[in-house]
């Protein structure tokens, strides 16, 4: 596999592509080493010795519960407040938790959402399909967390704003499977969600996200190819990419896989927004999950055959050199060729002060969408398959 990236890029950059000065890479590089440090072993949830633990109190009608167990839950739909780590106030941040459990045992999913708190489609997808499901006629349970980052939600912001040492804010999917007894609130709220809400849960998890603010992005993976499981889940999407890539160690996707439970990262499309398109195509996918895993009946849609899925396991970075306006020349999931023109940049006065071409073959899965850039800003990523030649076109349609 290739990626041509130094290691660590953010993914508000999109994904894991090559963008960032060689400074902001090693200060990344430095901040996932702080936090290996930092985690010490987790304390595991007393799931399957107590069960769900209940708190006693009620929030808008729903109980809160503090540990989940969904084996002592009544066939049946279940609203929960599961309640995460405390703010400095001494109240705690509640996360959203639904549970559609079948009248015969099967295989168990969780629907995960709202980890960045600008990824407005994910919630809605999770929705969507929650609605659809029959307890009556289900085998086996669907677990859905809608907004596991609820104070980066609130503010529709990417990251967790953490108050430890003055205002940090904290890409929360840098953490997991976190630290209960972490020195930050995101560490442990990620601890708790993952040993105490979905750890003990899950046969197979899928991690919903869009691109990041300031970008637009095709239907879209993140997934683990040459895991079997992952691969036969992220074929059944009939969307227009898949990246092959484990990227980050502290991503939610891989501490499950890690934990023995297979999952993936759908992408849907842009933040900020509910992308009603784009949703469909992502509830149709994960429905066909479902009948895959034998917990719904019937006939599954379209899958990636019928969208024609291109999967790649390389990914670049087109970085401006100036700051100025920019005018991309490429659309999503475009083909482009190596030397190919994809963005002209100009000054206040129109002038033109940069022009980028590809540097090698590939489509384009995300652009920036924001039309003034500094430098050293991506502004269009481009999605490639390492085994093609650098300037081989034959992917152009």
């Amino acid at each position: 596999m290739t990626t041509e990236r130094p290691e660590n890029l953010d993914r508000r950059d999109f994904m894991i592509v090559s963008a960032a000065t060689v400074s902001a890479a090693m200060a990344l590089k430095a901040e996932h080493a702080q936090a290996q440090s930092a985690a010490a072993p987790a304390k595991v949830a007393p799931v399957g010795k107590s069960g769900t633990v209940y708190t006693g109190d009620i929030i808008d009608g729903k109980r809160v519960i503090s540990a989940l167990d969904v084996s002592d839950l009544a066939p049946g739909k279940h609203s929960f407040y599961f309640q995460g780590v405390q703010m400095p106030t001494g109240q705690h941040w509640y996360v959203s938790v639904m549970v559609a459990k079948g009248a015969a045992p099967g295989k168990r999913v969780g629907l995960i959402s709202g980890i960045h708190g600008d990824e407005m489609s994910p919630i809605h997808t999770i929705q969507s399909v929650m609605r659809q499901l029959d307890t009556t006629k289900m085998s086996g349970t669907v677990l859905a967390v809608f907004d596991v980052s609820r104070p980066a939600l609130e503010g529709m912001a990417r990251r967790w704003p953490n108050s430890g040492r003055g205002v940090d804010l904290i890409d929360i999917n840098r953490l997991f499977p976190g630290n209960e007894d972490a020195p930050d609130a995101p560490k442990r709220h990620a601890g708790l969600v993952f040993n105490r809400l979905l750890r003990a849960n899950l046969d197979y998890g899928i991690d919903f996200h869009t691109a990041a603010t300031g970008m637009d992005m095709t239907a879209f993976h993140l997934a683990r190819m040459d895991l079997p499981e992952v691969k036969a889940m992220a074929e059944l999407y009939p969307i227009e990419q898949i990246f092959d890539n484990p990227a980050y160690p502290g991503l939610l996707a891989n501490a499950l896989i890690a934990a023995g439970i297979p999952a993936f990262t759908p992408e849907i499309g842009r933040p900020r927004v509910l992308d009603h398109d784009m949703i469909a195509l992502f509830v149709e996918g994960t429905m066909n999950v479902l009948k895959h895993h034998g917990i719904i009946a019937g006939a599954p849609g379209r899958t990636g055959k019928d969208s024609n899925v291109f999967v790649g396991d390389g990914m670049f970075a087109v970085v401006t050199t100036h700051g100025g306006f920019v005018e991309l020349l490429v659309k999503l999931n475009e083909p482009v060729e190596a030397g190919q023109k994809v963005a002209i940049q100009r000054n206040t006065f129109g002038e033109v002060v940069a022009e980028y071409a590809a540097p090698r073959s590939g489509r384009v899965g995300a652009r920036r969408t924001d039309a003034t850039a500094e430098a050293g800003m991506p502004i269009v990523f481009m999605i490639f398959d390492s085994a093609q030649p650098v300037g081989d076109d034959t992917i152009v349609e």
